[in-house]
């Protein structure tokens, strides 16, 4: 699933195609909306939310007024095309066409498209918690948001977008293991969870550029795990190779069966990531 850095830079993609430009046309392929005709509305601007995507437009009176919102879950993307661009995905994959003047810009497999009164956007984001890469981040809010839930396990806690906005799979294991905590250990026993939340938030930020995802940065917080030859991630999808500090095989898990949510895999280092439990529990 896409994870807060992509929609960031889908969002800046998009607001860098669309912003201040004029509908020609839109076609919305889901039967709620496909009706709707927004050629010549005006796309005011395009915003991340953690891992939704919020496209502002404005119709001919200042009361005229809607966002389209759409979440990519596991397969979906936007692109922008030239006007008549040729498509690089199927076209019956497509759910929604805006065109401009100068560009189209399609949306792929979308795991949810709707279009909503902008003064209602709180009605579909209003429940999530602070965005890791928004201009409102409160880092305090969010530690706050975590410790509600103390006997939850932090791999499962990190992915509720409720608690914190724009974390997935990728940066809770890879925050994780830069905390040396076990995913599946609860929440209270994360010795300093401020840090882990810190952590979260450079590595996302260090990826909202041009290049292959990475989270292995040096002292300064710039990526090195680009270099030809360096692994990308410290464990993320490293299962049996050498844990990058001391050496032991990573090894791959499975988290939320018992909180009935969805399995989702987890790497981690059996050394650098003792499990643990509360000191109150043994």
């Amino acid at each position: 699933m896409p994870e807060g850095d992509s929609v960031f830079r889908a969002a800046a993609q998009l607001h860098a195609a669309l912003a201040g430009k004029e509908l020609v046309s839109s076609d919305f392929r889901v039967p709620r909306f496909a009706t709707l005709k927004l050629g010549g509305w005006t796309v005011d601007e395009v915003v991340p939310r953690g891992k939704h995507l919020l496209m502002r437009v404005q119709g001919p009176t200042p009361k005229d007024r809607l966002t389209i919102h759409s979440h990519l879950k596991m397969e979906g993307s936007w692109q922008v095309y030239p006007p008549g661009g040729r498509w690089r995905k199927p076209g019956f994959t497509a759910r929604c066409v805006l065109r401009t003047a100068t560009a189209d810009a399609v949306g792929f497999s979308l795991g949810i498209l709707e279009v909503v009164r902008t003064d209602q956007e709180d009605s579909i984001v209003g429940h999530l918690g602070p965005d890791l890469l928004g201009p409102d981040w409160d880092a305090a809010e969010a530690e706050r948001r975590l410790l509600v839930s103390p006997d939850v396990p932090i791999g499962i806690a990190l992915l509720d977008q409720s608690k914190l906005a724009g974390i997935g799979n990728i940066y809770r294991c890879e925050a994780c293991f830069l905390a040396g905590v076990h995913p599946a250990s609860p929440v209270s026993v994360v010795k300093d969870l401020a840090a882990l939340i810190t952590d979260a938030q450079i590595l996302l930020s260090a990826n909202l550029g041009a290049g292959r995802r990475t989270t292995v940065l040096n002292a300064r917080g710039v990526p090195v795990g680009r270099t030809a030859g360096r692994p990308g991630y410290w464990v993320y999808r490293r299962e049996h190779q050498p844990c990058l500090k001391c050496g032991t095989p990573i090894r791959r898990g499975v988290l939320g069966k018992d909180a009935g949510i969805e399995e989702r895999d987890i790497y981690y280092c059996p050394t650098c990531q003792p499990y643990a439990v509360p000191e109150s529990a043994g």
